[in-house]
């Protein structure tokens, strides 16, 4: 195996191929603390690419509840349990990856789900953990029960676990976006994707036997628009760019500033070692070391950071920008009171104010003698 460097685990890991980054990647934003599980995201990329046969149990977009979601049944803790014991050093990821610790004659670390685990796509809607017991009573913040929507795509890795792992070499990384597609030509269906993904996100079609994916709506990308999931989001929680590698980071780049500069925005689960290209701002409400399990060592000063946001001007004005636009944006600029994004050739696209003006009229109309009930 080849050694290839991931910075979000801070050292060199084993990988079945030499590194070879692509000219641009592909890389999201999402933000947790805005997402309300309409799953408008997830009806927005079925009808779009996943409504014909042998696709009905195909989310490549999809969110749940966490703690206890899972699309299929248990993907993450199932891995975590066979990962064994993850320790952080600092910013340095100490314990073993999903290359490293794949048994002999393997090449990822992983397991195949059952038709069954995808029968539950519902599964611990809304579920608290914690709860308030006998002569309790809630408080706020909500210290004793919590829980949070996690949405998720394809994370499009750097390092991905399913083109490590296919015997045909059908699943490739774009170079000129990094976006990861399956060559649907060359693939047999032997599921070894499925088996390896650890995020779970490729699916085998039984009528055609090939499997299938997210391909980040790249005729979309491709013209400078954003994805399905990303224009139809009602909590305008996702942005979607270009991400430079760390020594590379642009502070008006959007998604580099939020990842990069800010480290407001954290992979899911960066200890597997696939360098995922989608990142999350934690929500702010879940106990710290559930944080720092999903997210990393980073994880409680972004939590700090997103709690600062009335006193961060450039932040601030950078979450008001996403959702705001279908254009995919390169840069960003905050002028006065309003926020500016752009597009890759320059283009000033879209000026949304920081602040959302606001009228506060009296509370009593006197010429009237009545109360006024609503007076924003």
């Amino acid at each position: 195996m080849a050694r290839v460097y991931n910075w979000q685990i801070g050292r060199e890991t084993s990988y079945w191929y030499p590194g070879s980054r692509p000219k641009k990647q592909f890389a999201a934003v999402f933000d947790i603390n805005k997402c309300i599980a309409c799953q408008t995201c997830t009806l927005a990329c079925k009808t779009t690419w996943t409504s014909g046969k042998g696709q009905e149990y195909m989310l490549w977009n999809n969110v749940e509840s966490k703690p206890f979601g899972y699309y299929p049944l248990g993907w993450d803790v199932r891995l975590l349990d066979k990962l064994g014991a993850q320790r952080w050093e600092g910013g340095r990821y100490a314990g073993s990856t999903v290359f490293e610790a794949a048994p002999a004659g393997e090449r990822v670390l992983g397991w195949g789900p059952e038709d069954q685990d995808y029968a539950y796509p519902n599964v611990g809607e809304d579920d608290c953990a914690g709860g308030v017991t006998k002569g309790a009573a809630t408080r706020i913040p909500h210290d004793m029960m919590w829980f949070f929507y996690l949405a998720r795509i394809c994370n499009h890795c750097t390092y991905p676990a399913c083109l490590a792992s296919c015997p045909r070499g059908s699943i490739y990384k774009r170079p000129e976006d990094g976006i990861v597609l399956v060559d649907q030509t060359r693939c047999r269906g032997y599921r070894e994707c499925v088996r390896a993904c650890p995020y779970k996100k490729v699916f085998y079609n039984a009528l055609t036997g090939t499997s299938e994916k997210c391909i980040a709506c790249y005729p979309k990308f491709e013209k400078g628009l954003s994805q399905q999931c990303f224009l139809n989001c009602i909590g305008k929680i996702r942005v979607a760019g270009f991400l430079s590698t760390p020594k590379e980071a642009r502070e008006d780049n959007p998604v580099d500033y939020m990842v990069h500069v800010r480290k407001i925005a954290l992979p899911l689960f960066p200890q597997f070692g696939l360098e995922p290209n989608v990142y999350y701002i934690p929500p702010i409400h879940v106990p710290e070391p559930f944080l720092v399990q999903m997210f990393g060592p980073g994880a409680p000063a972004a939590v700090a950071a997103y709690r600062a946001l009335p006193k961060d001007k450039d932040l601030s004005a950078l979450l008001t920008l996403m959702g705001s636009t279908e254009r995919v944006l390169s840069r960003f600029r905050r002028a006065g009171g309003s926020v500016e994004g752009y597009d890759e050739s320059g283009t000033e696209v879209i000026r949304v104010p920081v602040t959302e003006p606001a009228h506060v009229r009296a509370a009593i109309d006197v010429a009237q003698g009545v109360v006024r009930s609503n007076i924003t």
